[in-house]
């Protein structure tokens, strides 16, 4: 025999239900962007060609990324930066980075009209000293021809990475590649 006050609950489950007014999950939980990061990893290309010449390549930690900067003699215009094993320039040697391989292709050559070198590494496969970064675990060159340069960049993971060209100093650019600390 059913109770009087069940047989009323649940009678009215079922008229709420039938509104549509029946009880719901909450919503998913999205988790807020890491520091407002919202880069993605997907490949940044601006393929437009310069006469630009690198001339030095620097690196620093910051609290939510890691960041190469490519200084660049001129305008520089282009690039391609994509997570994907790096080549040496005119070889296509493989080059070997420590971590997770991000190429950098920059649309400037490190060479003058006349051939003279206007970038040339102490170490090619140690561009820069990254030890303690985060993020990043080598900065690799490898080679400049016809027009266009490419580093290695070995990374912790494939992370949020942007890629964007400043102005200046003078009548130089820089382009800048930051790849955060996580996602």
């Amino acid at each position: 025999m059913k109770k009087p006050f069940a047989a009323a609950a649940t009678a009215a489950l079922a008229v709420g239900l039938g509104l549509g007014l029946g009880v719901s999950a909450p919503p998913p939980a999205t988790a807020a962007p890491y520091c407002g990061i919202t880069w993605g990893s997907a490949a940044k290309v601006k393929n437009v060609e310069s006469t630009a010449q690198i001339t030095g390549v620097r690196t620093g930690r910051h609290a939510c990324f890691d960041r190469m900067v490519v200084d660049v003699k001129y305008k520089v215009k282009g690039y391609d930066v994509r997570y994907g094993r790096v080549y040496t320039e005119g070889q296509g040697e493989y080059v070997p980075l420590k971590g997770t391989d991000l190429r950098i292709i920059i649309k400037a050559r490190t060479y003058t009209d006349s051939g003279r070198s206007t970038y040339d590494p102490p170490n090619w496969d140690n561009v820069a000293n990254v030890n303690g970064y985060r993020t990043f675990r080598q900065v690799a060159y490898a080679g400049s021809f016809e027009g266009q340069t490419t580093f290695g960049l070995g990374v912790r993971a494939r992370l949020p990475m942007r890629v964007f060209i400043m102005d200046g100093p003078g009548t130089g650019s820089r382009v800048v590649i930051d790849v955060a600390h996580r996602w």
